[in-house]
């Protein structure tokens, strides 16, 4: 592999498009690996470098999703205070909370949807921050919408990393039509799209979605609204390319046309091929906030505070939303942004656009009747 295949597989990894294994086996350092670690014990168990008087561990262990973070802030986080981060990536919520109720993540940071927040809380899995350690975090900077499940009880469990929306990402070389709902993303996924369109593996937004094709709210939990949805989902999962969050490589490469798409993939699809193209769903949909939150569990505590007030740095913030494409809700990161992006209709959509969203409801995440819906949809 040359150095420029190299880097291009190693950026894949570190944003999340690829698995760690895959990166090992495309590059060929997994056998590397194997044979040293087969030859040279304990050579690669040591502890990573250190900076001069950094007290805060030599890694960070991070829970999050794809393509969701800038690695020029990682890689210079850990320059200055010694802590790599190993970042973990998933595709929804629910698959987030199954693994800290399991116990052993290993976690010492996650990114919450703002829906999940109070059950993270009553399960006992999360603790109030201390935010006297995140003095880079100014409440006034933010929305109240984009940060008000973050506290529960009176309790700051979670603070703000940035907000998005929930819509379609179609390719316009290939989609004709200019969809701008979910009847016809659905409808197209029947007819001309088949075998090109993905949805979310993700029981709000799928299910979601699939309500609005009728008209129903994105949260409904009505049995008849819920039967529905699912004869939806299963009469279009033959016509699917995929079932993944993951979106991006398969859009990328043709293999797909169509996706449900968060803010953040459809920014970064459409600055690399203009033909990419977002709406959101006239019918409605879901509008949503990302935290920072802290696990119980959390072996590296000292460096979890270090890396969140690092993030929440107006100046490092801004380096996030210029690489996930997602707005941050911060003011004073906005103040820092070019024109050009804060009028762009994908991060910031008209305010007739915004109105008919959602945001998730708690319901929805320990919902039986959506969970075994959704297994359901996936097995059939």
């Amino acid at each position: 592999m040359d150095k420029k295949s190299f880097i291009k597989t190693m950026r894949s990894w570190e944003s999340g498009s690829i698995t760690r294994r895959d990166f090992l086996g495309k590059t060929g350092l997994g056998l590397a690996m194997a044979v040293v670690a087969a030859n040279t014990p304990g050579l690669l168990s040591g502890k990573a470098y250190a900076a001069e008087g950094s007290n805060i561990g030599d890694r960070l262990a991070l829970a999050t999703w794809p393509n969701y973070h800038s690695q020029e802030n990682f890689d210079a986080f850990a320059k200055a205070t010694g802590a790599r981060v190993q970042m973990n990536v998933f595709g929804s919520n629910e698959e987030m909370l199954a693994k800290l109720q399991a116990g052993g993540s290993g976690w010492d940071v996650f990114v919450p949807t703002n829906y999940t927040i109070s059950t993270y809380v009553q399960l006992g899995l999360i603790e109030p921050l201390d935010l006297s350690r995140i003095p880079n975090f100014d409440p006034k900077a933010f929305e109240e919408r984009f940060m008000a499940q973050g506290t529960v009880d009176g309790k700051v469990y979670a603070v703000p990393k940035n907000w998005g929306t929930t819509g379609i990402v179609y390719d316009a070389s290939r989609v004709k039509g200019s969809p701008d709902s979910w009847k016809q993303f659905w409808d197209l996924t029947l007819t001309h799209a088949s075998g090109r369109t993905i949805v979310h593996d993700y029981q709000l937004t799928a299910i979601g979605n699939a309500l609005k094709y009728y008209g129903y709210s994105f949260n409904s939990l009505d049995p008849k609204e819920l039967a529905e949805a699912e004869k939806l989902l299963i009469q279009a999962k033959p016509h699917l390319f995929a079932i993944n969050s993951d979106i991006q490589p398969s859009l990328r490469n043709g293999d797909a046309w169509m996706a449900m798409a968060w803010t953040g993939d459809a920014s970064q699809l459409h600055r690399d091929n203009p033909d990419m193209t977002f709406v959101l769903g006239k019918e409605g949909g879901e509008i949503w906030s990302d935290f920072f939150a802290i696990p119980k569990s959390a072996e590296h505590r000292d460096a979890a505070y270090a890396f969140i007030n690092y993030l929440l740095d107006p100046q490092h913030n801004k380096l996030e939303v210029l690489s996930h494409g997602y707005p941050s809700g911060d003011k004073r990161v906005d103040a820092l942004l070019s024109k050009e992006m804060l009028d762009d209709p994908i991060m910031y959509p008209a305010a007739e656009r915004l109105s008919p969203l959602e945001f998730g409801a708690a319901a929805t995440l320990t919902s039986p009747a959506r969970a075994e819906l959704m297994a359901r949809f996936k097995a059939a």
